[in-house]
């Protein structure tokens, strides 16, 4: 087994539950672990034998774009999704951050880290 990381996918998308958050909009970042069995492309070098980390990142980019309220949710939509698309995937981690969260002081951001 192996594990395919995404990192530092960043997004301006319309998240939160303030009525302004979905208007105005803020920056995420998510970042994806992904654990396959890596051994038929380690051996074969083609895409087909891998997962197509383009696919993955049309997969959160579109789940970005779909307006929530939480970053939970968010995050739990991009688990489902991955999985759905890629069932031989073993385990996923992934985690949404928010940038710059509102809460009234200086904050660098808020995540929400799902497994599954």
């Amino acid at each position: 087994m192996g594990k395919i990381l995404l990192e530092g996918m960043e997004f301006f998308a319309y998240h939160g539950c303030f009525h302004e958050e979905q208007i105005i909009g803020t920056r995420f970042v998510v970042d994806l672990e992904l654990e396959v069995n890596t051994t038929r492309a380690e051996i074969s070098d083609h895409l087909e034998d891998t997962i197509n980390y383009q696919t993955i990142y049309g997969l959160v980019r579109h789940e970005m774009e779909q307006k929530s309220q939480l970053i939970e949710h968010v995050a739990h939509r991009i688990l489902q999704a991955v999985k759905e698309t890629f069932p031989g995937i073993g385990a996923i981690q992934v985690s949404v951050s928010k940038v710059n969260p509102p809460l009234g002081g200086k904050t660098k951001q808020v995540s929400c880290v799902l497994t599954g």
